[in-house]
């Protein structure tokens, strides 16, 4: 197995270099990454149903799709991510997050913390969540990769994460469990900063997984990431609209709204409630991403500059 050194910070650019990584390296690959800021959804969620948005938009917060499933999970500086890349012959023993966690359950005893493996994916400490898990297979390889709050804002992540969407969408996507979180740090005997734990962390898994090379993201390597950006993960229709298709209903004011949504695109819409140019506003909808900007301008063509606007733009996104 090798250690991939990666020191950049970037979200976007940390997701695209694990697909990259996955599908181009043909060694079991070890890594430790951290990021700023960031919301990253799974695979096959409903972005909208799992982000505040308003929230992330306000503090300038990416919102970024992964390769992998399972539930959205809140980066910063103040966590880790870890992620262990391996084949195997036979597919059916290639996801296995008890397997995977189980170096970093033994690690965190070292520390004198006691962790334990719960649900389907992630590992707790007296009953509060400190890392979720996920898992994509390709081929014959799986990619492993999961979380270590370590020091993480935990306010802005209860904040950036909705808990209020259930009513508002109905669809068939994958919905993040909602757990009390809390941070490795607040936990520890002695105190060391999330250097000093990265560090002791590294220096673990190296021996647990007899590291026998490291190396960096090469200027190839960075340039072909860098393509997968722009023709992916930087993407709204990628982050946004490959959520799975969904009815989305909402209410205001004695108006009722409910959008059929496909590939991010609204396909019909519905309103219950007295308000003007009704069947102008459903015919302008039709074939308009549900994304605030979009709506915006198709408002702005049916009302001019009127004040029900903002009343309708709340509305119909929520």
């Amino acid at each position: 197995m090798i250690f991939i050194q990666r020191l950049q910070t970037d979200p976007v650019f940390n997701i695209a270099a694990e697909e990259y990584i996955l599908k181009r390296d043909d060694k079991d690959v070890l890594m430790l990454w951290q990021c700023s800021p960031s919301i990253i959804v799974g695979k096959h969620q409903n972005t909208l149903a799992e982000v505040n948005t308003g929230f992330a938009n306000r503090h300038n917060i990416p919102v970024i799709r992964r390769l992998s499933g399972g539930g959205t999970v809140y980066h910063d500086e103040g966590n880790i991510n870890y992620t262990v890349i391996t084949s195997e012959k036979r597919k059916d023993r290639l996801i296995d997050f008890r397997k995977f966690t189980t170096p970093v359950i033994g690690f965190l005893g070292t520390l004198g913390i006691e962790t334990r493996f719960e649900g389907k994916n992630n590992l707790v400490v007296n009953g509060k969540k400190i890392s979720g898990n996920s898992a994509h297979v390709f081929k014959n390889k799986v990619m492993h990769h999961g979380t270590l709050l370590f020091s993480t804002n935990l306010e802005i992540l209860n904040r950036v994460i909705r808990a209020d969407a259930k009513n508002k969408f109905k669809d068939k996507a994958v919905q993040s469990v909602r757990a009390a979180v809390t941070n490795i740090r607040e936990h520890l005997d002695d105190d060391m900063s999330i250097e000093q734990f990265k560090v002791k962390l590294k220096n673990y898994l190296f021996n647990y997984y007899s590291i026998s090379e490291v190396r960096e993201l090469d200027n190839p390597d960075i340039a072909a990431i860098n393509a997968l950006i722009s023709e992916k993960y930087s993407k709204w229709e990628w982050n946004y609209g490959y959520s799975p298709a969904y009815i989305f209903r909402n209410g205001q004011k004695g108006i009722r709204a409910e959008m059929e949504v496909k590939n991010g695109v609204i396909v019909k819409s519905e309103f219950s409630g007295e308000f003007e140019k009704r069947e102008l506003l459903i015919k302008r909808l039709a074939g308009t991403p549900h994304r605030k900007g979009q709506i915006e301008k198709v408002l702005v063509s049916v009302y001019g500059g009127d004040d029900v606007i903002d009343r309708l733009l709340k509305l119909l996104v929520g």
